[in-house]
């Protein structure tokens, strides 16, 4: 995430009682032994992948999608996502709500996350982006040409980009205006015929009688008691995605018109699955 998207009312204070203590002690327990296990399996897995197939990862994707299914599962969180995935190269682009997108998003398709470069140095989610095989990028118009290339270089190894335009995450209510800096990169020779752009919206739905800003992560929130309260809800939600019909990069002038355009259709999509 770059600028901290913080309008509105502020969220309600971390209250956990005695008994949502037991349900973190209990949940943590078993998604941590999901999630590290899965991490120790798939760098493993990927010494033997990585010398064999090079960029290409046949195997460890799995992995990473098994890990982050069985995590809502443990969470209790309900998922439901509708449409048909891409098959195409290119990438997907969503709104963002939270840290649960990615397990979200790995969960129904094997993607490659597009994150800023210093994701890659924060304690635990920094090991898992790179073990997982994120891609680091700086927001430096200086740096573009060298982005484009890894970008193609990723993209021609058949991998799935998935990055979050509005460069934040929000309360969950609302769709944030699209930045278009990234989308630059598929205009470039190599890939704007190849290329489509997924638009997928998200929608995490609260638990009932909570209210429905519950899942959001915005302000000055910080990612521990977020989580916190996450283990801590008895009763939890779902989270429910759609699948738009993939955008061929070279049916629009520029970055800014397909950027506009993934905007209103992910917007029209979280409308409808809020109503």
């Amino acid at each position: 995430m770059s600028a901290t998207w913080n309008e509105g009312e502020p969220p309600e204070p971390l209250r956990i009682s005695p008994s949502g203590w037991g349900l973190i002690l209990l949940r943590a327990s078993v998604l941590g032994t999901l999630v590290f296990g899965g991490l120790i399996i798939l760098l493993l897995v990927r010494l033997v992948e990585r010398p064999l197939c090079g960029l290409h990862r046949p195997v460890t994707p799995f992995i990473t999608q098994f890990v982050c299914r069985n995590a809502f599962r443990i969470l209790g969180i309900g998922f439901t996502a509708h449409g048909t995935l891409m098959k195409h190269r290119g990438a997907v682009v969503a709104n963002h709500t939270s840290w649960l997108d990615i397990f979200a998003l790995n969960a129904k398709k094997r993607i490659y996350f597009v994150s800023k470069a210093e994701v890659a140095a924060w304690p635990g989610i920094g090991w898992l982006a790179r073990a997982t095989g994120t891609v680091f990028i700086e927001r430096n118009r200086a740096r573009a040409k060298e982005q484009t290339e890894l970008f193609e270089a990723r993209l021609m190894a058949g991998h799935k980009l998935l990055f979050f335009p509005e460069g934040t995450s929000t309360d969950g209510l609302r769709v944030l205006p699209f930045k278009t800096t990234l989308f630059a990169a598929f205009f470039g020779e190599h890939l704007r015929g190849i290329c489509y752009i997924q638009p997928v919206s998200a929608v995490f739905h609260a638990p009932k009688e909570a209210e429905e800003r519950f899942y959001g992560w915005w302000g000055d929130m910080e990612f521990g008691p977020h989580l916190l309260k996450t283990l801590a809800s008895r009763r939890q939600g779902r989270v429910e995605l759609t699948y738009h019909a993939p955008l061929k990069v070279s049916d629009f002038a520029n970055r800014k018109a397909l950027a506009a355009e993934c905007e209103r259709i992910v917007r029209q999509g979280h409308a409808k699955m809020r109503k």
